[in-house]
């Protein structure tokens, strides 16, 4: 099984799945190898390029909060936020005077309208619904909480959150600007685990690829790990391998490598690109 993330990963800014790695995916679905998707993002906003790459394995979606049949929609797993610690994880946010996603029911919702939820939005192609004083208007369990921000800040703001929060809550960036906050059950990771035992596979036979610190789960899960010349820091360290970067569909270039009977028999050391 491959198990892949989506942003930076298998798509560039252009928001496109290039048609080299949709076929690489195809072909490897072909020799019977599945493929899953694993991101930080929506189920519905994952859906179209699961579908689009004829992927009819479920999706790991919401850093693992979620596990999702592309097909038909229905959720296997749901691992949200309790309503009491997402209000105050809101709340701890919007004092610092950051910007606050939250998403219930597979959707996303805001205080206000901001040029960062606009921006977040546009990004994924997604409908906004602004309540006003989102901790108030919350009653049900938030799949997770996303702070938009500019890189650095957000930085700070992780660290602090992470100090409040411990293990109450899992904290990571998905994506520079994304700060992703959800239940401390919820990783890539974990719902790579559930998945496996769902459908009967083991971490062993499982390449993971990935870019960012939300990633770094998935990829010590999995019984080989690769990190696109383009990830964090801290992924690149952990990885067994180092393909060429998204721009250049590094990925599709290692499926096609597989397919070809080259295999990864050579565990190069972590930082090798090939």
């Amino acid at each position: 099984m491959l198990a892949c993330d989506l942003d930076r990963t298998l798509i560039a800014k252009d928001g496109m799945l290039p048609s080299r790695t949709e076929a690489a995916i195809r072909a490897a679905r072909a020799q019977g190898i599945r493929v899953v998707i694993a991101t930080g993002r929506m189920f519905v906003s994952v859906r179209p390029y699961v579908l689009q790459a004829g992927i009819d394995d479920p999706v790991v979606c919401y850093q693992g909060a979620v596990v999702a049949e592309p097909e038909t929609g229905r959720w296997l797993r749901h691992e949200p936020i309790p309503v009491a610690l997402a209000r105050e994880a809101i709340e701890a946010i919007v004092a610092e005077n950051f910007h606050v996603n939250v998403y219930v029911d597979d959707e996303l919702f805001v205080g206000k309208v901001t040029p960062e939820a606009r921006a977040y939005a546009d990004f994924q192609g997604l409908v906004i619904h602004e309540v006003g004083d989102l901790a108030a208007w919350l009653e049900k369990p938030a799949t997770k909480v996303v702070s938009v921000g500019e890189p650095e800040l957000l930085d700070g703001l992780e660290a602090r959150l992470k100090e409040r929060f411990a293990a109450r809550l899992y904290i990571s960036k998905s994506l520079p600007f994304f700060l992703e906050i959800a239940s401390p059950k919820v990783t890539k990771g974990s719902g790579l685990q559930f998945l496996a035992e769902h459908l009967g596979f083991s971490a062993e036979n499982v390449v993971a690829f990935g870019d960012g610190e939300n990633d770094i789960e998935l990829l010590e899960w999995a019984g080989f790990g690769i990190a696109v010349a383009n990830a964090h820091e801290r992924l690149i360290q952990i990885a067994d391998w180092v393909c060429p970067p998204v721009t250049e569909e590094g990925v599709a270039q290692v499926i096609e490598a597989v397919l070809r009977g080259r295999g990864l028999a050579t565990k190069l050391h972590p930082g090798t690109t090939s």
